[in-house]
């Protein structure tokens, strides 16, 4: 077996995004993928964020907030900054590690204004698939990058592919979630 692409998916809260694309990686890219996520703060496990992945067939529920200094000794290939601020604050990597810019909308913050929890729970659940979207184009879309940091017009096209997956999915009105585990319903 060939070894696998190690890469560090860098939130700065570290309570969902970079969990739930850990969570991904290792629920769809095992066999290609080592992967781990961290942020820059801890704040625990976000429930919100452990149930909709758990109707995707995903346990997160056993993942812990790491901060990105206990991971410093791991020669990452990639680190990939799943939230807006982390590009902004992104610690230095030792060695030749590609960091590449990736945001994906906060869940809770696009919950915050919702008092009904099934609005809220549809805010995770979006940002959920376009994580997943995205895990399913690595490590292949990662590697076309090359050795160059990835300029901000190559960051947007990787993030426009990213939600027109996502969104052509969603329009198929299909499983969002693959065959194998059908999550969403008519209602």
């Amino acid at each position: 077996m060939a070894q696998r692409v190690r890469i560090l998916l860098l939130c700065t809260g570290n309570s969902c995004r970079s969990q739930m694309a850990e969570g991904w990686a290792k629920h769809l890219k095992s066999d290609v993928i080592e992967a781990y996520s961290a942020g820059i703060e801890t704040h625990g496990l976000n429930p919100l964020a452990v149930r909709v992945m758990a109707e995707a067939g995903v346990d997160i529920s056993r993942h812990r907030s790491k901060n990105v200094s206990s991971l410093l000794d791991i020669p990452f290939d990639y680190v990939v900054t799943v939230c807006g601020h982390a590009h902004e604050s992104c610690p230095l990597f030792p060695g030749r590690v590609k960091v590449i810019h990736v945001g994906f909308d906060d869940p809770p913050a696009l919950a915050e204004f919702f008092e009904n929890e099934d609005d809220k729970l549809a805010c995770y659940r979006r940002v959920r698939d376009e994580i997943r979207a995205f895990v399913e184009t690595l490590p292949e879309a990662l590697s076309k990058i090359g050795d160059t940091p990835m300029k901000n017009d190559e960051q947007d096209a990787l993030r426009d592919s990213v939600r027109s997956r996502y969104a052509e999915v969603a329009r198929s009105g299909g499983s969002c979630c693959g065959a194998d585990s059908p999550c969403c319903t008519p209602d």
